[in-house]
């Protein structure tokens, strides 16, 4: 995802809209059909936005699973995930599809309302880029909406760059030389006595060292490396210093105004950087008893580097390009 250029709304050479939806994070792109063979113009303009942006959003396109990954090709190289929920297509490994009352309920001895409320117990523990805990988060996400409800459902996105940005002076310098571990499964909350879920976690457990704030490998951004889902601990600081400050800094991340949310309908697109962002899957669709089925490929990405050059390492269950 290398750009020269840059955009701030408007239509560009290509024929492409970019339409701003919110004061610091996402955009509405209009004058393309995905389905097509982008050309060079297209891609560019598109790329520009997502750096610009963040996430951006395409609506009434009609992909498949083959065009969806065709897409992701001009823009990276697909994630091949070695494990995928069932509902994913077996003969397009590029594809996870998550069908949320179709994966969630029955797993673990759960059913969906209990998986969200132990995986969600506080309101900051669902934010989450998508695969945090790696040595090398995907670069991007590419989520497409088959069937959604006809209310609810919707997706909300942070601004990292804003966010750090948006810390006093003080505070930046402080948090600029830290370093902070990501683990899989640190914001579940285990169920009393024996949990399928915590021997799951166990046996394919996944944590690195990141920077607390990481430099954007393109835009050059200092970006606010934090989520609620994977961040444990603050190297050294003790804990009670370590919670505190995740805490601020958490809140500081999703603050409103670095937030965009986004109603899906089928045949919506949304094209998010997962280095620049997090995101909060809904949790109010569980009661519903309509089906929300998306389908997502990911870009495979870089190893993170902190404001002092030091690369992220990693302390388990992660390489860099091995999935």
């Amino acid at each position: 995802m290398t750009t020269d250029t840059d955009t701030a709304g408007g239509r560009g050479p290509g024929g492409i809209e970019v339409k701003p939806v919110a004061g610091h994070i996402g955009a509405e792109i209009t004058g393309v059909d995905l389905t097509g063979e982008l050309d060079g113009t297209a891609v560019a303009e598109i790329r520009a936005a997502v750096l610009r942006w963040k996430v951006v959003f395409f609506r009434g396109q009609r992909l498949d699973h083959a065009r969806h990954v065709a897409l992701a090709r001009r823009f990276g190289e697909p994630v091949v995930l070695r494990g995928r929920g069932g509902a994913s297509p077996p003969d397009v490994p590029e594809v996870e599809t998550t069908a949320d009352r179709l994966e969630l309920g029955g797993r673990f001895g759960m059913d969906h309302e209990e998986w969200l409320r132990r995986r969600r117990h506080t309101l900051l523990r669902g934010w989450h880029c998508d695969h945090g805990a790696r040595v090398d988060p995907p670069a991007a996400t590419i989520l497409r909406a088959e069937a959604v409800p006809p209310y609810g459902g919707d997706t909300t996105w942070s601004n990292l760059a804003a966010a750090y940005a948006g810390l006093s002076a003080p505070v930046r310098a402080f948090v600029d030389g830290l370093r902070a571990e990501h683990r899989l499964g640190v914001g579940y909350q285990p169920r009393p006595g024996d949990d399928a879920y915590v021997r799951h976690l166990m046996d394919h457990q996944i944590a690195t060292v990141h920077p607390l704030v990481r430099v954007h490998p393109e835009t050059g951004e200092r970006v606010l490396f934090v989520n609620g889902y994977y961040v444990e601990q603050i190297q050294d600081l003790s804990r009670a210093e370590s919670a505190a400050v995740l805490q601020m800094l958490l809140e500081q991340a999703v603050r409103p105004e670095y937030t965009v949310r986004f109603r899906w309908e089928p045949g919506s697109v949304a094209f998010w950087d997962n280095r620049a962002t997090i995101h909060l899957a809904p949790g109010d669709t569980a009661h519903l008893g309509h089906p929300r089925i998306m389908h997502r490929v990911m870009l495979t990405g870089d190893v993170p580097v902190g404001v002092d050059g030091r690369p992220s390492e990693p302390v388990t269950g992660s390489a860099p390009g091995r999935w």
